[in-house]
């Protein structure tokens, strides 16, 4: 593996199993220095995901203490039920949670089943229990969209205007639905960011994240910017060719 300088946090190239092994080693080391019951580490959703699920699952890479002791979501989800197959947290359930035997009260879904507005306050409550006032998630999983969204941050949509200093809400991503999601603020309260990008259909967006001009209300992902410092991205050859 090798690394690439960046204003927008750490840039890991290598393989994609190096990838997965690393993304595991940096979440056990912020799980070594969490608060005791209280390590909150939120999932995303896609391709990469989904390998690194299986991958975590066939060759046993997560041990067992940090799987009994985390508390599990994810970084943003669409407004379906969780049985559906575009919910990030049902993949991550069925293909993760279920195989470790996650308990069900260290599973942390939003609330789908209610409208937006509710379902993102019912779920802002859940982690101030959770992570306490200010904080968000002590491992925050990312991935990024050719068009440079992560999260369910979206080129121009309403959260990257204004998130009202909130960590997590929830928005109309034309042509996409309604989407719950991290906000600006939250990604800044993370005590680690992990962005995956693997293949090249990557290149193009991270060129545009890394080298190209600041606009990050139409390359939402140039918002790790602001907290770099708590950034790594994880990326193969392919997705770093351009940098």
């Amino acid at each position: 593996m090798r690394e690439i300088p960046s204003d927008c946090g750490r840039v890991i190239v290598g393989g994609k199993e190096e990838l997965f092994a690393q993304a595991v080693a940096l979440t056990e080391a912020q799980h070594r220095v969490a608060r005791p019951g209280r390590f909150l580490w939120a999932l995303t959703g896609g391709s990469t995901p989904a390998a690194f699920y299986q991958w975590c699952v066939a060759s046993r890479a997560l041990p067992d203490a940090l799987v009994r002791e985390t508390h599990f979501t994810v970084s943003d989800e669409r407004h379906v039920l969780l049985s559906s197959p575009e919910s990030n947290f049902g993949n991550a359930e069925r293909a993760l949670f279920a195989p470790l035997n996650v308990p069900d009260e260290h599973r942390h879904p939003w609330m789908v089943a209610w409208p937006v507005v509710e379902a993102a306050e019912a779920y802002r409550k859940t982690l101030l229990l959770l992570a306490g006032p200010g904080r968000a998630y002590d491992v925050c999983f990312l991935g990024m969209g050719d068009d440079c969204h992560t999260a369910s941050l979206f080129p121009c949509t309403p959260l990257l205007r204004d998130d009202g200093g909130l960590l997590f809400g929830g928005q109309e991503v034309p042509g996409k639905g309604w989407r719950l999601t991290i906000t600006p603020t939250g990604l800044r309260a993370c005590g680690l960011v992990v962005v995956m990008a693997l293949g090249a259909g990557k290149a193009e967006a991270l060129h545009r994240v890394m080298r190209g001009p600041s606009d990050p209300l139409n390359v939402p992902s140039q918002i790790l910017k602001s907290c770099a410092d708590r950034v790594v991205w994880l990326v193969d050859e392919a997705a770093a060719a351009r940098l």
